[in-house]
């Protein structure tokens, strides 16, 4: 059977007709794609909080986040930008991170964790504190009692926390604690014990500082017992030994003899 070729104007005007017709079926695919976007079926009904919050509640994040999400966030359940959501909520004070989740068909959850404040960062009420993590974060304490003091340069914070941890394991065997630690732009560490003894640790790794303190604590107990009086400052800086200074006593403990001349060794 032979086919008859159809003339070319024709073929034209049925390929036209079949874009044309795919092309409505586009738009109308994407109209109602859009219309059923824009239900207000898709609305946000309710943003539940969790996590193991105690510095913040429903109703502070609310009155927080209320304003600021009505007009920094645009979109529903399923077009809403959940990273913006997640900076809202890591911007209030106490909240380290923030995990936003869909839970269909119109709530968000948000699982909240805290900071938890082991010290204040540069001085006691500053506004800055540092969390569990060695993490600088501003926030003011609802009890700020004992809290110690950590100081230096905001990139070495984690540095300084992990340092105040051991030599704070140090010190409790004396009965002894850190009411302050601070690294120096130089890198020289200084501390303030809480009897309110000063203590110049020097430069060095963490196991050198960690090492001289060990030196001295070893040693404390058998100079008070040789030396009565009240402890006020310590310098670790010397090589084979340090300088003590005691309420009425001044000393110096040496391994060899090749302790600074500097060093105090007068006793009063």
């Amino acid at each position: 059977m032979d086919r008859t070729e159809l003339p070319l104007d024709i073929k034209l005007m049925t390929m036209a007709t079949r874009a044309l017709v795919m092309v409505f079926a586009v738009l109308c695919l994407g109209a109602f794609s859009l219309w059923a976007v824009r239900h207000p079926v898709w609305s946000v009904r309710s943003i539940t909080v969790q996590g193991d919050v105690q510095h913040q509640n429903a109703v502070t994040f609310r009155a927080q986040l209320a304003s600021q999400m009505k007009n920094n966030l645009a979109g529903n359940f399923l077009t809403l930008d959940l990273v913006r959501v997640q900076q809202l909520f890591e911007a209030v004070p106490w909240v380290r991170q923030a995990v936003v989740q869909r839970e269909f068909p119109n709530r968000l959850r948000v699982t909240i964790e805290e900071h938890q404040a082991v010290a204040w960062w540069g001085q006691s009420g500053s506004g800055q504190l540092v969390n569990r993590l060695g993490e600088v974060f501003d926030a003011s304490p609802d009890d700020s009692d004992g809290l110690p003091e950590l100081a230096g340069p905001a990139h070495q914070s984690q540095q300084v926390w992990a340092l105040f941890q051991s030599l704070q394991t140090e010190f409790n065997r004396l009965e002894l604690g850190l009411a302050r630690l601070e690294l120096s732009e130089r890198g020289s560490w200084s501390a303030d014990l809480d009897n309110g003894a000063a203590m110049q640790l020097g430069r060095g790794t963490p196991e050198e500082l960690l090492a001289r303190t060990q030196r001295f604590t070893g040693t404390l107990s058998q100079l008070t017992e040789r030396y009565p009086g009240a402890l006020q400052s310590v310098d670790l800086r010397y090589p084979n030994g340090y300088a003590l200074r005691m309420r009425g006593v001044t000393t110096v403990t040496e391994d060899s003899p090749n302790t600074p001349q500097n060093a105090p060794q007068n006793t009063r």
